[in-house]
């Protein structure tokens, strides 16, 4: 029964030209089909060439070498649609389609059966298309009809992709055929697959059947070789190891991914004993370990590409890439001559003897090729220095310290090179190379031999004791014949240097405990003078010994003893000797022959003692004899003041009660007079701000150019005060028309500007004072210190009360009137009547006389003159200084 085993007839079609133009291949094929399996066998019947290599495009296919296809692995299709590459003996690509359908003659009754119930359906398979096909145009491609063409006549059209878009017109249809024609090349890289639609109708131009999309596939064909991406440059270092990575090479093929056509591989053209490279990933290593950049530092690389995993038919391309080798520090610097010679004059110091040139392989004004030099033989005295000149890499030798002709004329010494960094890579080590240096000779001083001399001498030892013998040779003949010899330093000026022949005698005591002895040494510096006045130098270090020439001495004699009730005190005696052992530690102390037994000695040390009392006392102050010895037993007897007393504390030595009392007593005192001082301070400020701030200000015209001064004058005439009678007077004056003019005080050679210690006025009534700024009939005061001996005037006098009572009656009348006239006038009114300035006084001065306060009032009482405020001051001060300059 058919319908029941599903028998599967299998067909196999192969079409060809004799043009060799293939057709696809139709294989009808079980619907699971096991690994192994034989779809077909291809071959190029018709054709002259013979085919030599296949390739499927379809992975789970396989062409043998005889054009049998066979299943990879084992699989399950339905349909399925894969293309065969075929390639001739001359070169020639031949593809073939290969298109497999499974269909049972069960399924294929159901089908006839149902296209009988159900709307006609048209779905062909997907086509291709070969990219870049050959000439000549238009081929067929593919045929498409409807089952409505059995009841109708129809025709086809087709819209889409490649037909109606771009790219307009590359597909044709006859629409009466159905088939659909391809009219020139198409590129598989621009246009992989094309999509675009089919349909039918009638004569009438009804739509006969449903429209049908159509799959074109462009199949890919090697027509692209590859190329190069990404950086053409390497580097790496010389002398790395076989193996190292370098880089990477990277290329990309346009053709169809995974497939023949871009398996690319990668072959290295040259260079090949120094590098390799991956023939499918592009990795370049070192082959070697003796990549040298010193013989080539660049290397240029030629590399090809070839697809078809490298066949020789594949695509290839070829590009240059450069390989930079680095430097390392494999070369050491080398020199140019085998042996050098230089010459320098003796005594010469940091003078350049010579120049040493190098050479060294490595990249130049890098650490690997910048040197450094250093003298590793005949420089064990320090005499020389090496450096390197930057710009030419020579070695230059210095000579520090100066030379002697006469020990050394020749100089071996060896100069090794090296370069800042280590070498690298090679077994080659530091060069170094010999250098004979010639000492030229100089007609020099006299050289003290030793240059120090080392004297042991003992301290005190009597002046005049020769403690030894200091001479210098002439370097040229060995003797010291007319060499003069001077003291140069002597702190202490404890030795005398004979002239001629160079002794050394004490002129003074030497003393090993003087702070000019520094570690029992004292230094002297000697020089030597030959023929020529060529001097040298020498120094003498004595060595001073110790004597036993100094006892012990107790420093500090005066010591507290604290009480401490019923428990007896105690104080620590120290003492010191200035000798060293054995002249003077461990000290010996005792009692003296006055000891009155009240005390004793306890927990001796090398130079201390406790001093503890024997028996209670009382607080006081005690005498204690003590007799101090040094080990030879060399000592006297020293009186210790021990002071027993109650303490406040114990700490430095114990601080008695009393003395703290004070102290702190006395700390308080001192308080107590800054805090006065600070705040009598504080009122003085007050009080000169409360004064300062009672002032109004007066502003002064100042028209006459003096800076508001007030000038001396001793011409100016008399005013109206003095014919009013409205001057102070003094007793005993002869009185003139009126006046009293003899009797007025001298003032002549008073300035006309307050005086800085206060000022007097002087008026009928009493006295306003600027200082205290008040009035008191019985108050006198002088203006500050103008005496006699200062100025030359004639001394101020105390007025009696008997005999100027008048007179200050007379005064404070003429200045009440003043004052109630003013009291008439404007606010601004009293500022009119100060002082104006003014460069000239005499006859005829601009300035007149100031008469505004000699008006006569009625005597009335001066109490209420306290009360007047700040207005009153500026014109009792004018007035004042009117009195005095008019006189």
């Amino acid at each position: 029964n058919e319908t029941e085993h599903h028998i599967t007839v299998c067909r196999v079609l192969i079409q060809s030209a004799a043009s060799c133009e293939l057709r696809p291949v139709l294989v009808q094929v079980p619907k699971r089909l096991p690994a192994g399996y034989v779809i077909s066998e291809m071959s190029l019947k018709g054709c002259a060439a013979k085919p030599v290599a296949f390739t499927s495009s379809d992975p789970d296919f396989a062409v043998n070498t005889d054009g049998t296809i066979i299943t990879v692995h084992g699989l399950e299709i339905t349909t399925k649609r894969f293309s065969v590459l075929v390639q001739d003996e001359n070169g020639i690509d031949w593809r073939v389609d290969i298109i497999l359908s499974c269909k049972d003659e069960a399924s294929q009754k159901s089908s006839s059966a149902a296209r009988k119930r159900i709307k006609r359906r048209w779905r062909p398979l997907p086509f291709s298309l070969i990219e870049n096909d050959r000439p000549p145009f238009p081929k067929e491609v593919e045929m498409i009809a409807s089952d409505s063409s059995a009841t109708y006549s129809v025709y086809y059209e087709i819209s889409g992709q490649g037909v109606t878009l771009d790219p307009v017109g590359l597909f044709t249809l006859n629409k009466q055929t159905g088939m659909i024609s391809v009219t020139r090349a198409v590129d598989r890289e621009q246009y992989p697959q094309f999509n675009f639609t089919a349909r039918v109708f009638d004569l009438n131009g009804k739509e006969r059947d449903e429209s049908l999309p159509i799959t074109v596939n462009v199949d890919d064909v090697n027509d692209n070789a590859p190329e190069f991406i990404g950086s053409r440059f390497f580097t790496v270092e010389e002398r790395c190891r076989a193996g190292t990575r370098i880089g990477k090479v990277n290329a990309t093929d346009k053709d169809q991914p995974n497939t023949s056509h871009t398996l690319i591989k990668f072959t290295l053209l040259n260079s090949t004993n120094m590098f390799s490279i991956d023939p499918f990933t592009g990795e370049i290593t070192a082959k070697t370990n003796t990549l040298d950049r010193e013989a080539q530092d660049k290397v240029y690389v030629e590399i090809e590409i070839r697809d078809m995993g490298g066949a020789p038919n594949g695509l290839f391309s070829r590009g240059t890439f450069v390989i930079t080798l680095t430097d390392v520090n494999d070369n050491p610097p080398t020199f140019k001559e085998k042996l050098y010679k230089a010459k320098v004059q003796e005594n010469q110091e940091n003078v350049l003897v010579t120049r040493i040139p190098v050479e060294d392989k490595d990249l130049v004004n890098t650490p690997n090729w910048k040197a450094l030099f250093e003298v590793t033989k005949g420089n064990e005295s320090g005499n020389f220095r090496m450096e390197t000149d930057p710009k030419t890499n020579e070695g230059l030798l210095y000579v520090i310290k100066g030379l002697d002709f006469e020990k050394t004329p020749l100089v071996n010494l060896e100069i090794t090179a090296r370069n800042e960094v280590p070498l690298v890579g090679t077994d080659t080590k530091w060069l170094t190379v010999p250098l004979e240096l010639s000492v030229g000779d100089e007609d020099e001083g006299p050289e003290f031999n030793p240059s120090i001399l080392y004297l042991k001498v003992k301290e005190n030892v009597p002046n005049g004791t020769v403690i030894g013998t200091y001479k210098a040779l002439d370097p040229e003949n060995k003797n010291s014949d007319g060499i003069k010899y001077y003291k140069m330093t002597d702190p202490g000026n404890w030795i005398t240097v004979v002239e001629n022949t160079g002794e050394l005698k004490t002129a003074n005591t030497i003393d090993r405990e003087s702070p000019l002895v520094h570690k029992d040494m004292y230094n002297i510096t000697i020089r030597a003078v030959d023929e020529s006045k060529k001097t040298g130098k020498g120094m003498v270090i004595i060595q001073i010994e110790d004597v036993n020439d100094n006892i012990p001495v107790i420093p500090g004699k005066d010591l507290i003893m604290c009480s401490k009730g019923d428990t007896l005190g105690s104080v620590l005696v120290e003492a010191m000797d200035m000798d060293k052992p054995p002249y003077s530690t461990p000290l010996l102390f005792e009692f003296g022959a006055d000891h009155d037994g009240k005390w004793k000695l306890k927990d001796a040390t090398d130079s201390s003692v406790v001093l503890e009392q024997a028996v209670a006392m009382p607080n006081g102050l005690y005498s204690v004899p003590l007799l101090v010895k040094d080990l030879q037993g060399f000592g006297k007897e020293q009186t210790v003041n021990v002071r027993l007393c109650t303490c406040e504390r114990e700490d430095n030595g114990g601080i008695c009660g009393a003395r703290s009392a004070s102290s702190s007593l006395g700390s308080l005192g001192i308080l107590a007079l800054v805090l006065s001082g600070l705040l009598l301070l504080l009122l003085s400020l007050l009080l000169i701000f409360i004064c300062s701030t009672k002032r109004e200000k007066l502003y002064i015209s100042d028209d006459t150019g003096t800076g508001g001064m007030l000038l001396k004058s001793n011409t100016e005439a008399p005013g109206e005060e003095v014919k009013d009678g409205a001057l102070m007077l003094i007793p005993g004056a002869e009185v003139v028309d009126g006046s009293q003019q003899s009797g007025l005080m001298e003032s002549k050679n008073m300035t006309s500007a307050s005086g800085r210690y206060g000022q007097s006025f002087f008026q009928g009534g009493g006295v306003y004072n600027t200082t205290t700024q008040e009035f008191g009939t019985e108050k006198f005061y002088s203006s500050g210190r103008y005496d006699n001996n200062m100025y030359g005037n004639a001394t101020i006098q105390k007025l009696s009360n008997t005999n100027t009572l008048d007179t200050w009656k007379t005064n404070g009348r003429y200045l009440d009137r003043k004052l109630a006239y003013l009291g008439d006038e404007e606010e601004g009114r009293y500022a009119d009547d100060l002082l104006k300035t003014y460069g000239h006084e005499g006859m005829g001065s601009p300035a007149g006389s100031v008469g505004c306060c000699s008006l006569v009032a009625e005597q009335e009482s001066l109490e209420f003159l306290n009360t007047l405020g700040p207005k009153f001051r500026p014109l009792a001060d004018v007035c004042y200084t009117t009195n005095r300059t008019g006189n």
